[in-house]
């Protein structure tokens, strides 16, 4: 989990084992600015800071300049900070960082954001950082990661999450980890220590319908419970700025396609792993099942995709959303 490497080279830098350059790269800004932060806030005390750190932007500097900035030596200080933002405008050229990088500046911290790029690792470059530096690759967490994240965020601070709360935050944030975390930061703000997340704090506290929203939708269809179903894609109708269509498409879609993975399973003990999702919600596919034998499933992934297509304009040109939900309930239920 990229959220132990994260742990290791904070408590590498808090018990003075520092390196000196830290290229952070990858997809997922949230770990970069994470430990960028780390380093800009604890490595100095505020009055070495004034001297020896330095924030640098790649569209307004060459690599040349920053190796320049690297080689000087701290003024009344052991170590100056160097901390390069938005670095991957310096792609083209960052190669020419290999000569210092075989011989960086002992003195120095040299931090490189380079938020969703990664260095070709096969080149030089990276090759020479990892023998005298750090790399450390942010790579995007898939939505069914997502829960489990949070689970451990809060852990670490001393609360708990329902599964169902978790979900609901991934279904209404989707994978974006800085999102995610300024919600739950929000909910530190307001809970006591200890206290456990519920859904009903977070329809309360973050405007998310515990009753009307994907998660609901898909377990109301699950389980063929059509009234229920109905009132939600009315509610959705209604609300169509906060329930786009396009979510909920994407989510039965990956909900009808793990059923038929279920279905296929000849030992539905490994379905959490198989499946990509929390044990808590294998019974959700159980029942499933039941109501849906894997030819109507079969046949509910091309609906699907039918209103998929349906919704760019393919075949169907300003259909409501809610009209395209009916239209999609009516073709799961017969």
């Amino acid at each position: 989990m990229p959220l132990d490497k994260v742990k290791s080279i904070i408590t590498d830098i808090k018990n003075g084992k520092t390196k000196p350059i830290y290229f952070l790269m990858g997809e997922e800004p949230y770990y970069i600015d994470g430990i960028a932060k780390y380093i800009e806030e604890h490595v100095l005390s505020e009055t070495e800071k004034g001297f020896n750190q330095m924030v640098l932007y790649g569209r307004d500097v060459s690599v040349d300049e920053i190796i320049s900035n690297a080689k000087r030596f701290p003024m009344m200080a052991e170590k100056q900070v160097i901390i390069v933002k938005e670095a991957q405008d310096l792609f083209r050229t960052i190669e020419n960082l290999v000569p210092y990088a075989e011989n960086p500046q002992p003195t120095t911290i040299l931090v490189f954001c380079y938020k969703y790029k990664t260095l070709d690792k096969r080149k030089k470059l990276a090759k020479t950082i990892a023998k005298t530096g750090v790399i450390f690759e942010s790579k995007k967490l898939y939505d069914n990661q997502v829960p489990d994240w949070i689970k451990r965020v809060l852990a670490g601070k001393g609360y708990t999450i329902t599964p169902k709360a978790a979900q609901m935050l991934v279904e209404f944030l989707g994978n974006d980890l800085s999102k995610v975390n300024n919600e739950l930061e929000k909910l530190q703000l307001i809970l006591k220590p200890g206290e456990q997340i519920t859904p009903q704090i977070i329809e309360a506290n973050i405007g998310i319908s515990k009753d009307f929203n994907n998660f609901e939708l898909q377990n109301a269809i699950g389980s063929k419970d059509i009234k229920k179903a109905f009132a939600i894609i009315q509610y959705f109708s209604q609300n169509p700025k906060n329930n786009p269509l396009v979510m909920t498409i994407a989510l039965l879609y990956s909900f009808f396609s793990k059923l038929l993975k279920y279905h296929a399973l000849s030992n539905k003990g490994e379905a959490a792993k198989v499946l990509g999702v929390h044990p808590f919600f294998v019974k959700d596919y159980q029942t499933a099942a039941a109501n849906y034998p894997m030819k109507k499933v079969s046949a509910i992934i091309a609906a699907v995709r039918e209103v998929d297509m349906k919704s760019k304009g393919v075949g169907a040109a300003n259909v409501p959303q809610g009209d395209l939900l009916k239209e999609l309930l009516v073709k799961i239920f017969n």
